[in-house]
């Protein structure tokens, strides 16, 4: 049983969580330049007076502590986000780019932009291979969509590839699209990155209101903050072998065929990585439900988070993934504040339980304490029995002299 919890426990600062969002989105932080996000979260950590570590690359492991050290438990969510990269210098003094993650050029279409050249920044506009409808006509519309059918328009007097060496323009620069972020007062959230940016601000709040409330946690918990989770790596790096469980936080998607809704937290069954922990997915829906707290369940065909990365490192871990509904991922992304404050609030709910099983202490251990998903009494037998083969397979006279006898 879950022992209970103060009456204000999930009591969240909204205010902070839209704070620390909009602070995210105003730092560039496509995969491999996640040094300035890294500095501002561990910033944030330290403000709260939350001890923490950081890894070589940047990857961030803070720790709160419990009344128990063990089975410790870890809360991921990703820093990183999508980008693009300088592929080479064109003779028409524009940018040939490919992207960073996997997302779509037709969400790159018209965007504004930042390259990062060793010497400062250039800013520009990703556009199709043909844009003027004045030039091109028609063809603008028909013309396909992928990442070889944009060019990024530098605003710099770039008219060949020269143009843009003496520029300091170079192979290999990183690109950061702008966010664009616009907070409705009705709740709605649009922007780019919200994945995983929204995660991190809701990450952070609850472990505000641990601190502000003074709330026990019956074990050592571990924020983990990721840099590499949108290129298919990230939490196994920042985890130590006493972490028995870990929640991956990350954007959930509302989408026809799907079950997740903007105004709620996602608690996910299954991605393309297969099931995730029935007991700690068990658990999260338990919590969810005891608190009133916002929730679907669902399931992803065509995603993997954190927990997919530290599984496949080889970790011996629970572990599950819980989300913040939201359209259009990786690419004008939105979702309500309804979302966010529902997962902050299912973050603390899971930090102030009890774990799934006091025996994950140990990586190893006899069946005591073992956990149990169906008792002998919950699985059903078929309901017809099946004959005893030798009462009709045998010598066809027999069968035919015992059925004249009955």
């Amino acid at each position: 049983m879950n022992e209970p919890r103060h009456p204000h426990a999930l009591e969240i600062d909204y205010a902070y969580l839209e704070e620390t969002l909009l602070q995210l989105l105003a730092i560039p932080s496509p995969v491999g330049l996640t040094d300035a996000v890294v500095r501002y979260t561990a910033g944030r950590f330290a403000a709260l007076g939350i001890p923490y570590e950081i890894t070589r690359r940047g990857a961030i492991r803070a720790t709160l502590k419990g009344r128990e050290s063990q089975p410790a438990r870890a809360v991921v969510a990703h820093l990183d986000t999508l980008g693009a990269m300088v592929k080479s210098l064109k003779a028409n003094g524009r940018l040939e780019i490919v992207p960073i993650g996997h997302w779509s050029a037709r969400f790159a279409e018209g965007s504004r932009l930042t390259i990062f050249t060793d010497g400062g920044q250039v800013r520009g506009t990703c556009l199709p291979l043909k844009t003027s409808g004045h030039a091109f006509g028609g063809e603008i519309d028909t013309q396909p969509v992928g990442w070889e059918h944009v060019e990024v328009r530098v605003d710099l007097p770039a008219e060949d590839r020269a143009a843009l060496d003496a520029a300091g323009l170079n192979v290999g620069d990183w690109i950061a699209f702008d966010p664009q972020p616009e907070i409705q007062p009705d709740g709605y959230i649009n922007s780019r990155y919200l994945d995983d940016k929204a995660a991190v601000a809701a990450l952070l709040t609850a472990c505000k209101a641990i601190r502000d409330q003074g709330l026990a946690l019956p074990v050592d918990v571990h924020p983990l903050l990721t840099i590499t989770e949108e290129i298919g790596s990230g939490a196994s790096a920042a985890l130590h072998g006493e972490i028995a469980e870990m929640v991956s936080l990350d954007i959930s998607i509302a989408a026809p065929g799907q079950n997740t809704s903007e105004h709620a937290a996602t608690i996910c069954m299954q991605d393309m990585s297969g099931p995730f922990d029935y007991h700690l997915t068990h658990k999260l829906i338990a919590l969810a439900k005891e608190q009133g707290i916002a929730h679907r369940r669902d399931i992803f065909r065509y995603y993997r988070s954190d927990s997919a990365a530290a599984v496949e490192a080889g970790n011996d871990i629970r572990t599950a993934l819980i989300g913040f509904g939201a359209d259009a991922s990786h690419a004008q992304e939105r979702t309500h504040r309804d979302a966010l404050v529902a997962l902050t609030q299912l973050v603390i709910a899971y930090m102030t339980s009890e774990p799934v099983a006091r025996r994950d202490c140990r990586s190893m251990g006899s069946l005591d304490g073992f956990t149990e998903q169906l008792c002998p009494g919950d699985m059903l037998v078929p309901s017809t029995p099946l004959p005893v083969p030798e009462s009709f397979l045998g010598d066809p006279a027999q069968q035919q002299t015992d059925s004249e006898r009955h």
